[in-house]
């Protein structure tokens, strides 16, 4: 990278995706509308599905999952919430919660009974 950031941190990275959104002008283009947002952000997600069925590489992998980490973290500039601190919170729940085998997989959930 060609600035002097700390790449561990978390601010950093906020920083860079900033940056990214200035010098594209998201906000007055569009590039911040939540609704637009979201659908790029399943398009990733349907990325990151063909890269596992189609069994390409783990560095075509991780960079489909980067880019949706940078679309999800640029959610939160969008939206002006402070993802760090929303993390935190959501992994203290689910430190909490009991996990389930369903299917033969572990899954980790609020387990509401349907009645």
């Amino acid at each position: 990278m060609g600035n002097q950031c700390n790449q561990d941190s978390y601010n950093d990275m906020l920083g860079a995706i900033q940056s990214f959104h200035n010098k594209h002008d998201f906000k007055g283009t569009g590039g911040e509308d939540l609704p637009y947002r979201v659908a790029l952000m399943a398009e990733e997600l349907g990325e990151i599905s063909s890269a596992v069925t189609k069994g390409k590489s783990t560095d075509q992998l991780a960079e489909e999952c980067a880019d949706l980490m940078i679309l999800v973290m640029g959610t939160a500039i969008a939206a002006d919430f402070d993802l760090k601190e929303s993390f935190w919170k959501k992994m203290d729940k689910l430190m909490k919660r009991k996990s389930k085998m369903i299917n033969g997989k572990i899954r980790v959930s609020e387990f509401r009974d349907v009645n």
